[in-house]
């Protein structure tokens, strides 16, 4: 084992560099605390010191890509709340400050983000993808609702918003299965992105009979 290192900023920033190369490689099942330690020049008990456990271990390594995502979303969604859907016309560019500020996430994390999408079996975010979902389609019915109270004869298209919701989810999954590029990312989702926003304008609501 090497020096050991007792800065403890230091040593935490080691472990989190080492847990995600483990992280990576093996995934969370198989990822080992022992090895883990090892690289970072610790004995496994910095790892429960500094983490408590190997689902806070994980967490420290994805914490702040997911705290990021999230703050993306939720600063988005606090905008389109306000907006006056009644009003609003859709327009191709409309929303490419949203998918660059979530490329820019997804591409700034992308190891983070590959764990969290691949190899998070077996730890407490091995939901992300369906959290994610929840979370769209809890926006989207309450954007949806604001916009039925504004149209006569019409309610929300539930299951409709829900399809699209897996149709946004799985565009930006693949676009980080088959994009490693940024600036080739960003050229693809803009587009698909102006694809979905019209029609979420078109089909989030149905006639009301």
């Amino acid at each position: 084992m090497s020096e050991k290192i007792t800065d403890n900023k230091e040593s935490r920033e080691k472990l989190v560099e080492c847990a995600k190369r483990e992280f990576l490689e093996k995934g969370f099942t198989k990822a080992s605390l022992r090895k883990i330690s090892s690289e970072a020049g610790l004995t496994t008990g910095a790892v429960y010191f500094f983490f408590g456990d190997k689902n806070g271990l994980f967490e420290g390594v994805v914490g702040e890509a997911l705290a990021r995502l999230n703050a993306v979303l939720e600063n988005h969604f606090a905008q389109d709340i306000e907006a006056d859907l009644l009003t609003y016309e859709h327009h191709s560019g409309d929303h490419d400050d949203f998918s660059e500020e979530l490329v820019n996430v997804i591409y700034d994390h992308y190891d983070e983000m590959t764990i969290l999408l691949d190899r998070s079996a077996g730890s407490k975010y091995e939901r992300f993808v369906d959290s994610i979902i929840d979370k769209l389609d809890s926006s989207y019915i309450a954007l949806a609702e604001k916009y039925a109270a504004c149209v006569p004869n019409k309610r929300v298209n539930r299951k409709m918003l829900h399809w699209l919701t897996h149709v946004q989810i799985n565009a930006f999954i693949h676009m980080m299965q088959h994009e490693k590029n940024r600036d080739s990312a960003l050229h693809f989702i803009k587009p698909v992105m102006d694809l979905l926003i019209k029609a979420w304008m078109e089909y989030s609501l149905e006639d009301d009979v």
